[in-house]
């Protein structure tokens, strides 16, 4: 489970750790630059698991994002903190490969804002989704086509993080992508 009062990890523009601040005082205003990752988990078969984030998140509820995406704890390294947010939302395994890394600003209206160095990871995985209705609405796998098609008619119903995420993953990494398309 995720909470307000979970201290994450402050980072420089280079994600050097700078300090710690609680996970609600890292999302107020325009919040505070923190550390963080998004994973995508694709099938066997090459779709992506979409997850519908949860109405009790306090930025961007029941937006279409990502897989999983959360922040490592202080003291977490960052291997510890894809495995148990793996676990914790989908009940999931999955090897994972750091693809990239991007830093991004985005205010939800006057609710807060995301200001984060965030590491994108991609797996494959064959465990059943056994998602935790604490943190995920819903859930479902799309083809790379139809959720490029999703985003081009409906970009409103994603979170930004994730409109900045799927065309680097797309265009950057096709041919890992390709590998899963062909079975």
């Amino acid at each position: 489970m995720s909470f307000e009062d979970e201290e994450l990890i402050l980072v420089d523009t280079d994600d050097n750790v700078i300090g710690h601040l609680d996970k609600g005082a890292c999302h107020d205003g325009d919040g505070v630059l923190h550390r963080a990752f998004s994973i995508f988990v694709f099938s066997e078969t090459g779709e992506l698991l979409l997850q519908k984030r949860s109405p009790e998140k306090r930025l961007w509820p029941l937006f279409w994002s990502n897989s999983c995406c959360s922040h490592p704890r202080r003291g977490e390294e960052m291997n510890a903190a894809l495995v148990r947010r793996l676990h914790d939302e989908l009940g999931m395994r999955s090897e994972l490969n750091f693809l990239y890394k991007f830093s991004y600003h985005s205010p939800f209206g006057n609710v807060g804002s995301e200001h984060e160095v965030c590491s994108v990871f991609l797996g494959r995985s064959a465990d059943e989704v056994r998602a935790n209705g604490n943190e995920i609405a819903a859930w479902r796998w799309i083809s790379a086509e139809d959720l490029d098609c999703e985003m081009r008619t409906r970009p409103e119903d994603f979170t930004p993080w994730f409109l900045q995420e799927w065309p680097e993953v797309r265009r950057s990494y096709r041919s890992v992508l390709e590998l899963g398309e062909r079975g």
